[in-house]
């Protein structure tokens, strides 16, 4: 009897056991000590970027003037980036890029660059978002963090990641879509599951330290009833049209990306001064106002002090509206592609709400819900997130609608290809095997080689 205790004891291994236990343990004492005041610190910090955006929105509807500032207030903030922050100019990518291979690290001064930057973007009406500002933010201090407790690289790509879903959770109110966004938007097909369980928590305390802070989101509901009994049960014709629809969301975000890759390319070309790039391109938006004779089109598009124009909570409720995605977009690569500071992450809300709209119409589908589909799909296609945009979703407009988010989620991201609006992402699982998506390739690397491929194919053209 003793012999088969000793035995079991060997096999069991309880020193061992003990030993990795207590090494866990303190593996999450350290995490959390080290994560929820980052967090914190970073809900914090979106707090007062949205406070101050809410008051920049309303600067610009009281005083119209404003808006012929902005090629002088674009050209500031260029010049600003010029002289002081040429090493955080790539923004996200560069983010991304630091979580694939750390090296240098994440500059603090990107923080308040952007912060500044993005403010002034919508003071004077550009036509940008706010997730590039939230990402940037919780990817710069997480990137100090990592300096100031000397983390190993392992430990550096993890503390990144909890930064950028920090700042996604707290900024859009969405912590689960922001913890999931952190490990997927990396790589093309991929999750990376070493970071799951700090982006989670750091999502979770940045969301209730914004909220804590008085911070409330727009609300967004979909009134329609797409099924039977439970949140599962849905009409396939539903179901078919969320397929449709997700054909041409995941095209949208395609030419969004395309979109606005390929003009800023020209525009840095042509005007490689950025300040001067960034004076043209307020020139154009402005041009763009009087061309089409509205306001409408300008800042976040989340809510409007001026009754009838359209925003993102009115392509749940109104009527059906046909051709404000179009001209969102057209704004929006404009401002973008000229070097103004924000994100895209907004303005692909409203593109995509506008799209569901006009497609929910068309295809005699409730307005609400493909306004919905479309808010989260456009964005799926665009950053290459499916399972976060689902996630997204299912935060914003409840379980009920899952399945149907679900489909249109997937099918855009299918539809958008190799392509998207963070051009450091690596392709890790091709969406389609074909020429030039090698595993581990940028999405950046796969655009050059398609470019490369398209001028040999027409040799003429080229010389010409």
């Amino acid at each position: 009897m003793r012999a088969t205790f000793r035995n079991l004891f060997n096999i069991v291994n309880v020193a061992a056991f003990l030993r990795d236990r207590h090494d866990h343990a303190m593996s999450v004492v350290r995490w959390t000590l080290i994560l929820v005041p980052l967090a914190a610190v970073i809900g914090t910090l979106c707090a007062a970027f949205l406070w101050s955006l809410d008051g920049a929105t309303q600067a610009r509807f009281d005083h119209p003037w404003l808006l012929y500032l902005l090629p002088a207030g674009g050209a500031a903030i260029a010049l600003l980036y010029h002289r002081t922050g040429k090493s955080v100019e790539a923004g996200n990518n560069l983010i991304v890029e630091q979580i694939h291979e750390p090296g240098g690290g994440v500059p603090l001064r990107m923080a308040p660059l952007v912060f500044i930057g993005t403010i002034a973007t919508h003071l004077f009406g550009g036509s940008a978002g706010r997730e590039g500002t939230a990402v940037q933010l919780g990817g710069s201090l997480a990137s100090a963090a990592a300096r100031l407790f000397k983390l190993d690289v392992p430990s550096i790509r993890i503390v990144l990641m909890a930064g950028v879903a920090a700042g996604f959770g707290a900024v859009f109110g969405t912590p689960l879509a922001g913890a999931v966004f952190a490990l997927e938007v990396l790589a093309v097909g991929r999750l990376e599951y070493s970071g799951i369980l700090p982006c989670l928590l750091a999502a979770l305390v940045g969301d209730w330290t914004c909220h804590a802070w008085g911070i409330h989101h727009t609300p967004y509901q979909i009134s329609s009833i797409t099924g039977g009994v439970g949140a599962l049960i849905v009409q396939p014709l539903i179901l078919a049209k969320a397929a449709v629809a997700g054909v041409a969301f995941g095209l949208a975000g395609l030419l969004f990306a395309e979109a606005n890759h390929a003009l800023g390319g020209f525009l840095k070309a042509r005007i490689p001064y950025g300040p001067l790039r960034a004076a043209f391109g307020g020139i154009l938006v402005i041009a763009l106002v009087w061309i089409f004779g509205t306001r409408a089109y300008l800042g976040l598009g989340v809510w409007s002090a001026i009754p009838g124009d359209p925003t993102i909570a009115g392509f749940f409720t109104g009527p059906a509206d046909r051709w404000s995605w179009a001209l969102k977009m057209v704004f929006t690569v404009v401002t973008l592609s000229a070097g103004f500071k924000g994100g895209e992450v907004t303005p692909l809300f409203f593109i995509g709400a506008a799209l569901g709209n006009a497609l929910g119409w068309l295809l005699g589908a409730p307005l609400d819900l493909f306004a919905g589909l479309g808010f989260v799909a456009v964005f799926a296609g665009a950053a290459n997130t499916p399972l976060a945009c689902t996630i997204m979703g299912i935060e914003l407009f409840g379980a009920t609608h899952a399945v149907p988010i679900a489909v249109a989620c997937f099918v855009a991201y299918i539809c958008s290809g190799h392509n998207g609006i963070y051009l450091s992402q690596r392709i890790a699982v091709p969406k389609r095997l074909t020429r030039g998506h090698s595993h581990g390739a940028t999405l950046r690397e796969a655009r050059t080689s398609r470019r490369t491929r398209r001028e040999n194919s027409y040799p003429d053209k080229k010389e010409h």
